[in-house]
This record gives structure tokens, sequence and C-alpha cells, in this order.
């Protein structure tokens, strides 16, 4: 009898897209399942170094909730590269102006800061709104 541990590969997984909606969603509580499911920690097949997570749509994200006083005091910052041309926003200005931006840096956060990363940060599709334009991948609705 021979004893081995499996070692997914890539065609192993089986694409799957789902939509998650984020409206009254606590930001990073939705923003860690969401790089949960993207990574693939939830499919029995999940390999650290393979890509086996899901393709994830994300609808309602500018109605997403921040706890405590988060909204006016958590800072979002960045740099254009020259002296001094470092900028800040809160998450209230963010909202309001890129609502998708704040959900996707969180779970952007959450993923490894390696290549497969940079990979798996390019299965999340985050819309404002309550429309997305993926129907023909016959998305299923995922709760949490």
């Amino acid at each position: 009898m021979e004893k081995y541990t499996y070692s997914a590969k890539r065609s192993d997984n089986k694409e799957n897209w789902c939509v998650i909606d984020a409206k009254d969603q606590v930001l990073g509580r939705l923003a860690s399942q969401i790089a949960y499911r993207i990574r693939g920690k939830h499919n029995p097949l999940y390999t650290p170094h393979v890509d086996t997570g899901d393709w994830v749509i994300v609808v309602n994200a500018d109605k997403v909730r921040l706890t405590g006083n988060k909204m006016g005091q958590k800072t979002y910052y960045r740099h254009s590269g020259y002296i001094g041309g470092i900028k800040a926003q809160t998450a209230q200005e963010m909202l309001g102006k890129k609502p998708e931006d704040v959900l996707r840096k969180a779970v952007r956060g959450m993923l490894p800061k390696n290549r497969l990363g940079r990979k798996l940060g390019k299965k999340l599709f985050v819309y404002a709104g309550d429309q997305h334009p993926h129907a023909a991948q016959k998305p299923q609705a995922v709760e949490f």
C-alpha cells in the first residue's frame, strides 16, 4: 500500500463562479470570507501553492458597513513616487468616490504577497450597484 499526499494541479479545479451581496455586511468579516473562497480553502483539493479557488463577484459594495469610528478614522494612503507625494483619504471619502476599491483593498490585503496572490487578485470582481455583467458564467449566490 502506497501512502502519499495528493497535490492538486491547476487542471483539477472546477472554476466555479459565485455572487456575494455585500449589503449591510461588515467589511473585514466579508473580506476574509471572500479571500478564503478565492484562495480555495473551502475546497477539499486545497493546495497552498496552486490556484484552486473560485471566481467571486461582489455586488452592492457601496452598502458595506464599517464598525466603530472607522468610517471617519480609517485612512487609506497612496504615494505618487515623488518626494512629498503621499495622499490620504478616509474610508468615508473612499466609499463616496470609489466604493469598489475599499473592498478590493481589504481582500487583496488578505491574499498572499507573491505571484500567486497577484493572480488570485484578478479573480475578484466588485460592483457598487446590484447589477453585474457576468450572467453568462452562471454564478451561484453565496450567503455568509
